[in-house]
């Protein structure tokens, strides 16, 4: 996703609103507004903003899983596997 493709100055949000969300919503292209020449925020359809948000998720549980393997906290699969036959067998 770049964000330098879609760049408008906040005068241009408010005087194009409902075009802004038109577009945004067709395209799924994020835009980025300006104030005084520097990136304030960026505006995007909320489908996209949950995937982003899905994906982020996603990635923070990786990380935890690697934090953990790196620091030894973590079961063999066959012992976890062989524990779970012993609970149903019970």
């Amino acid at each position: 996703m770049k964000l330098s493709t879609q760049v408008k100055p906040i005068s241009y949000l408010k005087s194009h609103a409902a075009e802004i969300v038109k577009d945004i919503s067709e395209s799924g292209e994020p835009m980025q507004i300006t104030q005084n020449g520097e990136a304030k925020l960026v505006v995007m359809d909320v489908s996209s903003y949950e995937r982003q948000e899905e994906t982020l998720a996603l990635l923070k549980l990786l990380a935890m899983g690697s934090r953990d393997i790196e620091q030894g906290r973590f079961r063999d699969a066959d012992d976890v596997f062989a524990d779970l036959d012993k609970e149903d067998r019970a």
